[in-house]
């Protein structure tokens, strides 16, 4: 989950402001991300207080991303984020696909098992990127394809370091419905499952979205939005004895996928 930004990352930013940078530009991103971390509405004063920065900044920030369709004010007169970036979210995420893609052809590689990219949207989650096994099995896990988190393995990598509350309030919003007999159907039942994904370092779908396929799967490190990568193949392959030669690969390259990311930010 991202971690909420203080006045100090602010101060920060600047000081690692690259020569020639748009202080401007800086600033109204960074505002973005704040209110991202806030839930998506905030008041000025709220962003006065956790950006460090002068009301008559902000007000003078707010009003061009409004007027450029990235924020939004409410009738309580907060600001949203605003539907110009619901674009540049769907954009990004398919790119974010595209840099899995030789990622995830590494995992097939070494695991014979079908590979897959997921992220959080929201209350669900969509897996976004793909690069099937040699083994002809279809499979739930399709590229665009929406599913509840309580029933997957990438579900539980994503939402384990979510704190309980929230998931408790996310599954009261979504249901349990069970897509199988061995479905997490209680609150209770699917926190367990993310303890023990803490304590592993792995998430398991043990017949749990579709009978007769289990699905191993870890979540990315640091990645700018919460994503996980995964292995689904037929139960009988995707064995107790296969979880401890698959977890080592699954984890390895989801490090590099991360390295990758945290690269690409970087100002060349």
């Amino acid at each position: 989950m991202p971690t909420s930004r203080t006045p100090d990352a602010s101060a920060e930013s600047a000081a690692a402001r690259p020569s020639g940078g748009v202080q401007s530009l800086e600033r109204a991103f960074d505002l973005l991300e704040r209110m991202a971390d806030a839930g998506g509405e905030v008041g000025l004063s709220e962003l006065s207080a956790s950006s460090g920065l002068p009301l008559p900044t902000i007000h003078r920030l707010m009003r061009t991303l409004v007027a450029c369709g990235y924020v939004r004010q409410q009738p309580n007169r907060r600001y949203a984020l605003g539907p110009r970036l619901i674009r540049l979210g769907e954009s990004a995420s398919r790119l974010l696909g595209t840099w899995a893609r030789p990622h995830l052809a590494r995992l097939v590689e070494a695991t014979g098992e079908t590979a897959n990219m997921a992220l959080l949207d929201g209350d669900e989650v969509v897996y976004v990127a793909q690069v099937p096994s040699k083994h002809s099995m279809r499979m739930f896990t399709e590229v665009g394809r929406r599913v509840l988190p309580h029933s997957t393995g990438v579900g539980k990598a994503l939402l384990a370091g979510t704190p309980p509350e929230e998931v408790r309030a996310l599954l009261a919003r979504t249901g349990m419905p069970a897509a199988t007999p061995k479905t997490l159907t209680t609150p209770d039942a699917f926190l367990g499952a993310l303890d023990e994904v803490r304590r592993l370092g792995y998430a398991v779908d043990d017949n749990e979205q579709e009978v007769g396929v289990r699905c191993l799967a870890v979540p990315v490190p640091d990645s700018p939005t919460a994503a996980a990568l995964s292995i689904s193949g037929p139960a009988g392959r995707v064995t107790e004895e296969a979880v401890a030669t698959i977890v080592p690969v699954l984890q390895q390259v989801a490090a590099e996928l991360s390295a990758e990311l945290a690269a690409s930010g970087q100002p060349g």
